[in-house]
């Protein structure tokens, strides 16, 4: 018996990296998991890896758009009959230009890391609501508390901290979400992982800033992928029933807000 049999969950952005380590950890759980992954080369590859753990479908969706948020939600349910969880995974991360200031371009991350995540929610809330029982995951970052990192020198522009920005604005609607949906037996959490070993990860961070990872932890060791899939199972589960707008740093110990 697993932590999530029979339950229904959706996984944003589970082509590759943290997302394909939750889709996999759910199908061990006994989740049947929809890939929502709007890469399909990415798709294809994990499914490969996926569906011989257990039920798992994919479905094209671009978290940015409503009508793809709202058409993920819909196959979900005619496929599988309901919705139980949603893991709000996917982000610009993978292409993320952190030199880019412009307010165009800070629209465009916006879009899809924080209002992606409420397009999700909000297509996923009236199906859990109606069965009163959900749980919604959001993913945050480590990078939302490392306000003390920016680099000082002499002033040319503000800063649009993109990444950071809306990585914070996920942590702000984890909680106004878990206020609203409480009284329907639905939970709402967010989970903070710190640098995480993925291909995403080795392409736009330094290798000499990824070699000094360990010491700047408590535990002094990176962190992978399949580190953080234990988390969102917790979330997901019956264990964490009253257990609602917390945000949990799994970091090794890197940032501890009180």
């Amino acid at each position: 018996m697993g932590r999530l049999d029979g339950r229904v969950a959706i996984i944003t952005g589970a082509g590759q990296g943290i997302g394909l380590a939750y889709a996999k950890r759910f199908l061990e759980e006994g989740a049947k998991v929809v890939v929502a992954e709007i890469h399909e080369e990415r798709a294809a590859s994990a499914m490969e890896q996926v569906e011989k753990l257990g039920d798992a479908v994919f479905i094209r969706t671009d978290i940015s758009d409503e009508a793809s948020a709202q058409a993920c939600a819909t196959a979900t349910a005619n496929q599988f009959g309901t919705i139980d969880i949603l893991v709000n995974n996917a982000a610009l991360y993978f292409d993320i230009d952190n030199e880019r200031n412009d307010y165009e371009y800070l629209q465009r991350v916006f879009s899809v890391n924080l209002h992606g995540a409420w397009l999700m929610a909000r297509a996923c809330a009236p199906t859990m609501v109606e069965q009163r029982w959900g749980r919604i995951i959001n993913q945050s970052s480590g990078a939302a508390y490392l306000y003390n990192m920016v680099p000082a020198g002499e002033f040319q522009e503000v800063g649009a901290f993109t990444y950071s920005q809306t990585k914070w604005g996920v942590v702000g609607l984890t909680k106004f979400l878990a206020a609203q949906l409480g009284q329907y037996n639905i939970t709402v959490n967010c989970i903070a992982p710190g640098v995480t070993m993925t291909e995403a990860t080795k392409k736009i961070v330094p290798e000499q800033f990824i070699d000094m990872l360990p010491a700047m932890s408590a535990m002094k060791r990176k962190l992978e992928p399949e580190d953080l899939a234990g988390t969102a199972v917790f979330f997901a589960s019956d264990d964490a029933n009253l257990v609602t707008g917390q945000v949990l740093c799994v970091d090794g110990g890197s940032v501890m807000p009180a």
